[in-house]
């Protein structure tokens, strides 16, 4: 599959910003083979903490977002290969001056080869206008783990997102077949209602595929014990995927990485190895 290499106009003023990658498997280990990028998207080198796959950081080093910002990753998981993809940090979206924030993830992942996409939270501060989008394309026998998880306000300031607006798109296909698709809007105004984050800060998604009944019984077991918390796991076509509501990014994170932990031998036939950068 080509990966588009046009970043969309929404505005006239911020970064534009781009950075493209390729995987390739060689004889011992999954190596980066591509590495284009414009603007301020970069990474740094590669880390094999567990022999043959790539965990590699993508970096932003201005620090945050602001309104007029264009960001485009695109990720080419070639066969065979390995890679797990983090950031170093939360990424913030800053409050904009009437302009929207836009990041996009285009992520390809071919025959036989592994993907995890696991980037620590954003956080969007008050006054954030900003759209999320991102679409996984994956070939017949492929894996893929990723989530996703976003911070409306600042919480721990008791800094609550008064003003302004999130979308959220996620896609995810395999041989071009749709078997995820997710389309949210979230408006400032309507945070505490019933029919919005009901009062809410934190939203995330977990998805694994392929994956079966189960392992969906081994997802449930572990959220067995968290009564108290607004989480689910359903099984969608061959896709498990976990939806957490609540006020924490530490606790979604515990949550979502104790099912990682769990799924990681099953899907990809390895055992869990924390990023490095995880511990910092």
């Amino acid at each position: 599959m080509a990966i588009s290499n046009s970043l969309a106009t929404m505005s006239s003023s911020g970064w534009k910003a781009q950075l493209d990658l390729s995987f390739s498997h060689r004889a011992d280990k999954t190596v980066l083979s591509k590495r284009e990028q414009r603007g301020p998207l970069a990474v740094q080198r590669a880390f094999y903490p567990e022999g043959e796959v790539c965990h590699l950081y993508i970096l932003h080093p201005p620090g945050g977002v602001v309104g007029g910002d264009e960001l485009q990753i695109n990720a080419d998981i070639k066969a065979k290969a390995t890679a797990l993809l983090t950031t170093p940090g939360a990424t913030k979206f800053y409050k904009s001056q009437g302009y929207k924030a836009y990041q996009q993830q285009r992520l390809n992942v071919e025959q036989e080869a592994v993907l995890e996409w696991l980037p620590q939270e954003n956080i969007y501060f008050p006054g954030a206008i900003a759209h999320m989008d991102t679409h996984i394309t994956l070939a017949a026998n492929a894996s893929f783990i990723g989530w996703e998880t976003h911070c409306l306000g600042l919480p721990a300031n008791e800094q609550k997102f008064t003003t302004g607006s999130l979308q959220l798109d996620v896609k995810l296909s395999r041989d071009d077949r749709p078997l995820l698709i997710e389309k949210m809007k979230v408006e400032a105004a309507r945070l505490d209602a019933p029919t919005g984050l009901r009062g809410n800060s934190v939203m995330a998604m977990f998805v694994a595929t392929p994956a079966d009944e189960s392992m969906l019984e081994i997802v449930r077991e572990i959220l067995d014990n968290e009564t108290q918390i607004l989480i689910a796991a359903t099984l969608i076509e061959e896709c498990i995927v976990v939806r957490y509501l609540g006020s924490s990014t530490e606790q979604c994170r515990r949550l979502f990485t104790q099912i990682w932990v769990a799924l990681r031998p099953l899907i990809t036939e390895r055992k869990a190895c924390p990023p490095r950068i995880w511990a910092t």
